[in-house]
């Protein structure tokens, strides 16, 4: 028996107003689901406030693969990238030495988190002649870049509390990764024999992971790139390298290599042969969307090249074989 026409007419009416409200609430959903403006400083930081948030967040970092987070000055865009932001994440520990001041003033206004002091001070090595300062280097040790990143994730979590549940999960995921990382450098490092195990470098950035995998380290400048190498100190590291009988040393992504040339001239002047072991990614990742673009790639990279460089054992592509090959 059919329906009277008005009655047909009502029922399609209120199928169509539901219609209307079922995507005008899916539209509020996604309204309020939209990610969170988040910048940081450094691309590591970066790397792990994307592990961390998934698309929760868009993520933007201000240092690129080969910027020098100890020299970098703020840009216009910079500011207006900040300025604008739900959440700023920096490093602290005076690595972003010239952006200090600006902070400063910063965190009176935004919200701003200097995520690498969150590591228990007592943990942190000292800044050689700057008294109560301390290495910023600490993303070179993952045992201590785990608390980096649950910095990361409480940041995000008082940011944006909604998203709680995906913040905290995904950081358990990323810290898994990162102690699967610390298994593997702790089983290839230990393979480079114990004489060979020197670490020299263009700057003082390494000394936390000598500190986390028993190797010496040596850097031609201080722990900033903003210290000069005096032609002492090169003489020094000559000598040591000659009776040490080093036949290594290594560049970095983001420090120009002059500095490491004159240190093989000056050891081949005086009959030790020398050659460059790789560049290591010391204050930067490398570039966008390749492996080593991203904090374990970073770590990775450096572990494997620096044990093969120095005669341990390591597979050429790296823990996952997802390493550049001869990397």
């Amino acid at each position: 028996m059919s329906l009277p026409r008005r009655v047909r007419i009502l029922g399609l009416s209120l199928i169509a107003v539901g219609s209307i409200l079922a995507v005008t609430i899916s539209n509020i959903g996604t309204a309020e689901a939209k990610p969170i403006d988040v910048v940081t400083t450094t691309s590591m930081i970066a790397d792990a406030a994307r592990q961390v948030a998934g698309d929760r967040a868009k993520v933007t970092a201000l240092m690129g693969p080969g910027v020098d987070p100890h020299s970098y000055r703020q840009t216009r865009s910079d500011i207006v990238a900040m300025t604008r932001a739900d959440l700023v994440l920096r490093h602290g520990l005076y690595l972003e030495a010239q952006l200090e001041d600006f902070f400063l003033d910063l965190e009176k206004r935004k919200n701003v988190v200097a995520v690498g002091e969150a590591i228990d001070p007592s943990l942190l090595l000292n800044f050689a002649g700057h008294e109560g300062r301390h290495d910023p280097h600490v993303w070179m040790d993952p045992q201590l870049w785990e608390t980096v990143v649950l910095a990361v994730r409480d940041a995000l979590i008082n940011t944006d509390p909604e998203g709680e549940a995906t913040y905290r999960a995904n950081a358990q995921t990323h810290i898994a990764d990162i102690k699967k990382l610390i298994t593997y450098m702790k089983s290839v490092t230990k393979t480079v024999p114990e004489h060979s195990r020197v670490l020299l470098t263009a700057h003082d950035a390494f000394s936390y992971f000598g500190r986390g995998f028993d190797f010496s380290v040596m850097g031609i400048q201080g722990i900033s790139t903003e210290s000069e190498a005096g032609l002492r100190r090169v003489e020094e590291l000559v000598n040591t390298i000659v009776d040490r009988n080093i036949s290594a040393v290594f560049v970095e992504s983001s420090v120009p290599e002059r500095n490491v040339r004159a240190l093989i001239e000056g050891a081949g002047a005086r009959g030790q042969k020398v050659e460059i072991g790789g560049t290591l990614f010391s204050d930067a990742m490398g570039d966008p969307g390749t492996y080593e673009g991203t904090y374990i790639g970073m770590i990775d990279h450096n572990s494997t090249l620096i044990t093969r460089a120095l005669g341990g054992d390591a597979p050429a592509t790296g823990m996952q074989g997802k390493l550049a090959a001869g990397s």
